[in-house]
């Protein structure tokens, strides 16, 4: 199976580089792993609301020009659906069983995501009700699927 974790914007921190390093390498052993960035937009101090909707709109369009026709999209949405380990790993377990070669998860910029990439998704998933800086959502997201793979391949991971 390819996961494409398509994002917006650049990590700048290295302690952020090393830890999506480290999970990249361990997830090479279950899965093909490929991390699309696209460029973020810059909001201006006290942005309108049009202007965020603008924002998101542009970052979208780049993100939805990354996702090929018959990808499997799942968008990391506050309004989601929050999964347990346990149930994001029987997920993933099941699009495979089924043929789903391709799954693309789609984590949006600093204003969210656009209402275009929101319908294009397959599926909504909830970390959170709280709001996540999306350099770190990169590190959880990757564990959590590096955490899946253990979990549907039967090997210990730690509670």
């Amino acid at each position: 199976m390819k996961i494409t974790l398509v994002t917006v914007g650049k990590i700048k921190e290295k302690f952020y580089t090393d830890a999506i390093a480290e999970y990249s390498k361990r997830l090479s052993r279950y899965c093909r792993l490929e991390i699309i960035q696209v460029q973020d937009e810059k909001t201006p101090d006290r942005a309108s609301e049009a202007e965020e909707r603008q924002i998101k709109e542009k970052e979208g369009r780049r993100i939805l020009d990354q996702i090929k026709d018959g990808a499997y999209v799942i968008a990391l949405a506050i309004d989601g659906e929050p999964l347990s380990s346990e149930q994001l790993a029987a997920r993933l377990d099941k699009l495979g069983v089924s043929g789903q070669s391709q799954i693309v998860m789609v984590i949006g910029g600093s204003l969210g995501l656009s209402d275009e990439v929101l319908r294009r998704a397959d599926y909504k998933l909830s970390f959170s009700k709280m709001t996540f800086p999306h350099q770190l959502m990169r590190v959880v997201l990757l564990e959590q699927i590096y955490r899946s793979y253990r979990i549907i391949c039967g090997e210990p991971y730690h509670k």
